[in-house]
């Protein structure tokens, strides 16, 4: 059972006058089918109001977290050390919180089916975009990088906040391209990044014959985009909005079909995306057309730290060019792809399996990586 704690009021939540009033959704509905998908986590976590500046807010669910001023206490599973356990020095001391990243369009639920395995090596936190799910839904700049720096803001003073000294930054879709930015502009806080089918690699062609070659799909994806915002249809489409989802998007029903046999997911895809599209609009201004980024990250992650390990995840049935990912590992030795088989886009559900086995296995890594150092530094004390 989670322990949640929420402010009594959000006024800048409020959905937009304009929007209209009978799509059926509203924030209550939307932390219901949140609350929905959560019962699929069997591991104690809290969940909370993070507060930003601004009056924003971001929402976090926490596992294994510390105590800290903005998070509330968890059930303990693990006994607490004794005053007289052996010296700080002497112990192994906890790898950095796992820290993930939604894609576009989504929210801390959509991890229902990976929480469990994750949490079970240390401290993880799932949040919601500043723009998306639960979190505030402020305006955002129209210009591409402030836009940007609208969303790594939020991020940075959630870490503050929360207390994060470092983290393991995990980010899926636009939440990839962020974790990038994020650990080109504060590469102190992150000891790992991971990128889990980063959106915004590519750069747009330079010239029509290139263009010539952007397949079908991504060529159909800005024809959608450029009247709309890109979930705008859902929301106009009223009250046959949840039967949309579930018509278009059926194939996230199969995704989760091991925890859900009803429409659970459905649903909170529909009250996620029904609301004031704030995330989406900033999101729509940092894209040209074809969804390409205005500002691709593949020209500028080479910038990161080069004692920063970089971990890409792909499915191997998914649609997302997995060139920049080889490109980038060309150019960077510590860069490390995996492919799971079997899984698209959202390979994280497609195979929840075999991607927490890829995950744990980079946090085993991490772990092993620290103990080694540990006893170098050990033996170097002694033969002192």
């Amino acid at each position: 059972m989670a322990e949640e704690l929420h402010p009594a009021e959000h006024g800048y939540r409020c959905i937009s006058s304009w929007l209209p009033s009978w799509c059926p959704t509203s924030l209550s509905q939307l932390k219901d089918a949140e609350d929905k998908m959560l019962k699929a986590v069997k591991t104690p976590f809290s969940r909370q109001d993070v507060p930003i500046s601004n009056g924003n807010y971001v929402w976090t669910i926490a596992f294994n977290a510390k105590a800290h001023p903005s998070l509330p206490p968890q059930p303990q599973s693990q006994p607490q050390p004794h005053p007289s356990s052996p010296q700080p020095s002497l112990q192994r001391r906890p790898r950095p919180p796992l820290v993930l990243l939604h894609g576009f369009g989504g929210g801390v639920g959509l991890w229902a089916q990976n929480l469990d395995s994750l949490c079970g090596s240390g401290a993880v936190y799932a949040l919601d975009l500043l723009g998306f799910g639960r979190s505030s839904r402020p305006l955002f700049s129209v210009d591409p990088q402030g836009a940007e720096e609208q969303f790594l803001g939020a991020l940075e003073e959630w870490r503050d906040r929360v207390g994060l000294e470092e983290m393991i930054l995990l980010g899926h879709n636009l939440g990839g391209y962020l974790a990038a930015a994020y650990t080109l502009t504060h590469p102190h806080r992150v000891k790992h990044l991971i990128l889990v089918e980063p959106w915004g690699f590519p750069a747009r062609p330079e010239s029509m014959d290139q263009e010539k070659s952007i397949p079908v799909w991504i060529r159909a994806m800005g024809v959608i985009m450029s009247p709309f915002n890109l979930l705008a249809t859902l929301r106009l489409a009223g009250p046959l909005g949840p039967m949309l989802v579930q018509t278009i998007r059926s194939d996230f029903k199969q995704k989760y079909s091991s925890v859900f046999d009803d429409n659970t997911v459905s649903d909170y895809i529909y009250h996620l995306n029904a609301q004031t599209p704030s995330g989406e609009a900033a999101f729509k201004n940092m894209t040209v057309p074809y969804g390409l980024a205005k500002r691709p990250m593949l020209d500028r992650i080479v910038q990161i730290r080069p004692d920063i390990p970089i971990s890409i995840i792909y499915g191997s049935r998914s649609s997302i060019d997995s060139d920049s990912g080889y490109t980038l590992q060309k150019t960077r030795l510590d860069v490390d792809i995996m492919v799971i088989r079997g899984g698209g886009h959202y390979v994280f559900a497609d195979q929840p399996d075999d991607f927490n086995q890829n995950i744990l296995h980079i946090l085993a890594r991490l772990d092993g990586e620290k103990d080694e150092r540990r006893e170098r530094r050990m033996r170097g004390g002694r033969e002192g």
